[in-house]
């Protein structure tokens, strides 16, 4: 019974090791199988590198000084900017615009359930790559009648004109 096993094996062509990587019937090559995983898993390395190396320039500029700012109303602001803040309104959105010498930051919140809500400024600073702005939803305070209308909080800062570009906090 042994022989005829053996004499089959043998006619196969096929190596087989005890203990070792060739298993009857698998192949020669044992790579193949996990070089994809670890190929992919390479890639993703990387790109999670790449990812992390651009977000670290943008945190590692510090604050080179604070900016002066006035936050002004929707009738202060040139006809064309509150045409865009208009149609913005009734959505969630950020925007800059620029006039001259001036520069405007806008932050709209979108529609919020009753009054009371507004729009702080915690922060704006000038960073060497960027405008840093920091701002902060502030809902009604307790007690206080919010009211059963839409309210669309929105603030509008005004500084002076920058090139770099306004990064959103």
């Amino acid at each position: 019974m042994f022989e005829k096993w053996k004499l089959r094996w043998r006619l196969s062509g096929k190596a087989h090791k005890l203990g070792g990587m060739h298993m009857p019937g698998k192949g020669s090559r044992p790579g193949p199988k996990w070089l994809p995983v670890l190929c992919a898993a390479l890639i993703v390395a990387a790109v999670c590198a790449g990812f992390t190396g651009c977000r670290a320039d943008e945190e590692d500029s510090g604050k080179i000084r604070d900016l002066d700012f006035t936050v002004v109303g929707e009738g202060d602001v040139p006809g064309e900017l509150a045409r865009i803040i208009a149609q913005k309104r009734e959505g969630s959105f950020r925007l800059t615009y620029a006039d001259g010498s001036d520069m405007y930051i806008v932050i709209g919140e979108g529609p919020q359930q009753g009054g009371g809500y507004s729009v702080t400024v915690n922060e704006l600073y000038l960073t060497d790559n960027a405008v840093v702005i920091q701002t902060e939803l502030l809902g009604p305070e307790k007690g206080e009648a919010s009211g059963a209308d839409m309210s669309y909080p929105v603030l509008i800062v005004k500084t002076q004109y920058m090139e770099e570009p306004v990064v959103f906090q």
